[in-house]
Formats: structure tokens, C-alpha cells, sequence
């Protein structure tokens, strides 16, 4: 069977990311391509590595015809998406790849990104879109909202470690590094190859950076207590990637076994023989999270690197692969490339 499938606010990194993996999915057949100022476009005047497939012309999002659309990817920017998404029609399948409705209380999504949130009541049936801890209520969900990418990489490290108390849960250092694709595609002084090129810098130091709201709710959750992590982000000179390094409290034999057990039957989760740690270049263009453990100097600490590409598993890879899901179609079906080399 083939599903039809609309794609708003293709003209962005993660909406090309996109159209680039279902090219090559099987059930999957890109039906509507919105955007708001590109529109009227072809794609291949947008994003020239895509003029070989035959896709729509990109449209105004409300001049989109959603009666035999089977799921949408809303990859529009924070605020934007709450918005266009109140206005879809309310049997339409939506994958929400914003911040907009992961916080699953509309005042920490207020204390976070600073406006009030325009669509409780969608907020009160969205799911967290993390597949490996979710799959049974995304299965079922209408509204699936996407992690964040550093999010992703973080909880995919110490999620299982929380769950089975193998960490001190007060001592949590995470230091991630983040290429610039991360930041979106629209035009930002900072991001300039000039001015970013030669050098990577830490930013939203001191606790500030949004994803922390996803860290204490999710952390928080599992541990049915307050868990804050220590977080510092970085921006590299990179297009693509995440290497995230978390200092914890703990063996780093038990440590290394939880990990392994938590995701022996997770297709997309591979932990890294003990003492091996991981480089974004053997994730990069891939649905892939490496996780690698190591012994620190210090007696009782414990090291653990993970890596991912911030585009894929950790934005629209991990999109299509709730969209699987939601369709009951093979979870990994578009998904198991091999990553780019070199």
C-alpha cells in the first residue's frame, strides 16, 4: 500500500532532509510540498541536488488540499508550526518536527521559548516522538511531536542509565557539540562561514538553551524525581553531526552492560564494545546513534561519548521513522542507509 504525504516547510534543512529519505521509501509518495516564502517554485530551483525527482511545485500551505493526504511532516519553525497545525484537518496524521509541542506542559513551553502556547488542547494528545521509548503510544498517536537533536542524542546516552538507577542522578555533566545545520537554514549573522568557520564556540551557557526543558521532563519522568543535567552546547564548523560526552557517577562495567541490553533489539542504537568511543563521521547521513563507555581515571566515573547526525536520526530520520509507525508500516523501511564516507 501507498501512503500520500505532504511535507510543510520543505524548504528548510530538515524538510530537504525529508524529501531525501522517502525518495527512497517504498510506501511512501510525496503528494503536497509546502512552503511560505519559496512558494510557486520548483524544487529543483530550492535544492538543485533534488532536480532528478519528481516532485510538486512547492504551494502556500493553505492552498494544500489535505482531503487524501494520509500523514504530514510539519517542519515549519517554532511557533509557526502550533499555528498552521491548529488549522489541519483533525483526522490528518501530523509529525510535528518543531519544539511546539514537546513540552508536555504548556507553561514550561512558555518559560522556554517564551511565548504562550496557541494549541493546548492539541498539546494535551501530542506523544514525544523519541521511537525507541514511545513506539507503543506513537503507534496510536495522531500528533507526534519530534525531539530536539541534542535532546535526542543526550536521553538515547542516560535514559536507560536513570531508568536503571546506574548513575548518580545529582551528578550529570553533558558537554555536545553540534554542527550548524542544527541552527535551520534561514540567514543568521553568527552563522556566517566567516564568522563561524576556523573555531567553535560554546553558547546558551549557564542552563539557558531550550532543550534542557526536554531534558528535566523526560529525565524527571523516568526517575519520579527532579533530575537536572549540567549542559553546556558548542557550535562546530561542521554541516552535519552531534558528539554529545556525559561525566556521570558509576561502573562503567555496569554502565556499559545496561546500554547494551537496552538496545540489543533497537535496529538504529548500536553501543560501541567497552573502552571504544564514537566519531560523527561514521553516523553522518545516517538513521545511526553510536553510544561508546569508557573507564574514567577517577574510580567510580564513568565516560560516555555519543554520536548522531542532527538531520537524521536526530530530526527527520527520526521523523519518518515515527511516520513507519503511525502507518504500521516496517520501522526501518527507508531508513537503513549505510552512512557517507568519506
Amino acid at each position: 500500500m501507498t501512503y500520500s504525504i505532504a511535507i510543510l516547510g520543505a524548504s528548510g534543512y530538515t524538510g530537504a532532509e525529508l524529501i531525501r529519505l522517502i525518495a527512497g521509501h517504498a510506501q511512501l509518495k510525496i503528494e503536497a510540498l509546502g512552503a511560505f516564502s519559496k512558494a510557486g517554485q520548483p524544487i529543483k530551483q530550492v535544492f538543485p541536488h533534488l532536480r532528478h525527482l519528481d516532485l510538486p511545485v512547492l504551494m502556500q500551505i493553505d492552498e494544500i488540499d489535505f482531503a487524501n493526504i494520509d500523514l504530514c511532516f510539519c517542519a515549519l519553525p517554532h511557533k509557526t508550526s502550533q499555528e498552521v497545525i491548529s488549522k489541519l484537518p483533525n483526522d490528518l496524521k501530523i509529525i510535528d518536527l518543531s519544539a511546539d509541542f514537546r513540552l508536555s506542559d504548556p507553561d514550561d513551553y512558555k518559560k522556554w521559548y517564551g511565548n504562550d502556547h496557541a494549541a493546548k488542547d492539541l498539546q494535551k494528545e501530542a506523544v514525544y516522538g523519541l521511537t525507541e521509548f514511545y513506539r507503543d503510544q506513537i503507534a496510536t498517536a495522531r500528533l507526534v511531536a519530534g525531539t530536539g537533536c541534542n535532546a535526542a542524542t543526550g536521553q538515547f546516552m542516560l535514559r536507560p542509565l536513570i531508568q536503571s538507577a546506574a548513575i548518580d542522578l545529582d551528578d550529570i555533566i553533558l558537554d555536545l557539540k553540534c554542527a550548524v545545520s542544527g541552527a535551520g537554514r534561514s540567514l543568521k549573522e553568527n552563522l556566517l562561514h566567516a564568522e563561524l568557520s576556523e573555531g567553535y564556540h560554546a553558547y546558551a551557557v549557564g542552563g539557558t538553551h531550550r532543550h534542557l526543558g526536554e531534558f528535566d521532563q523526560e529525565f524527571s519522568k523516568i526517575a519520579g524525581r527532579s533530575v537536572h543535567v549540567q549542559f553546556t552546547p558548542h557550535l562546530i564548523p561542521a554541516n552535519r553531526g552531534i558528539l554529545a560526552t556525559a561525566y556521570v557517577k558509576g561502573d562503567p562495567t555496569k554502565i556499559h552492560d545496561v546500554l547494551v541490553s537496552a538496545y540489543a533489539s533497537e535496529p538504529f542504537v548500536e553501543v560501541l564494545p567497552l573502552g571504544d568511543t564514537p566519531q560523527t563521521r561514521d553516523t553522518r547521513g545516517s538513521n545511526f546513534c553510536h553510544i561508546g563507555v569508557v573507564a574514567d581515571r577517577l574510580p567510580g566515573r564513568t565516560i560516555i561519548v555519543g554520536a548522531l547526525d542532527n538531520l537524521t536520526k536526530g530530526s527527520s530520520g527520526q521523523a519518518l521513522q515515527n511516520a513507519n509507525v503511525m502507518l504500521g508500516i516496517e520501522e526501518t523501511e527507508g531508513l537503513m542507509m549505510v552512512p557517507f564516507f568519506p
